[in-house]
């Protein structure tokens, strides 16, 4: 997982407010949703982040190999509660 990559969407200590912005559990700011991550950064579990999401296409939708049957997944979805998930 590329660091430059990420983004506070990408957080587990990003809370989303709307579309555009969301509030830092670490600091209690708002802060813009697509903006550069900070030292306090923590991986939140999403598809895109896990070792079973494989050949992703131009809109980051790829296929999951992580559970019992293999399916198409979108990149950004929110995998904290997946049994498959994998780590990268």
């Amino acid at each position: 997982m590329s660091e430059k990559n990420l983004k506070h969407h990408d957080c587990l200590n990003f809370a989303p407010i709307d579309v555009a912005k969301g509030i830092c559990r670490i600091t209690n700011k708002i802060i813009f949703t697509d903006t550069n991550t900070c030292p306090k950064f923590i991986a939140l579990k999403k598809c895109k982040n896990c070792a079973h999401f494989t050949n992703p296409n131009s809109k980051n939708i790829g296929t999951c190999l992580g559970l019992e049957k293999e399916s198409w997944t979108y990149g950004e979805l929110c995998a904290v509660t997946c049994e498959g998930y994998k780590e990268k």
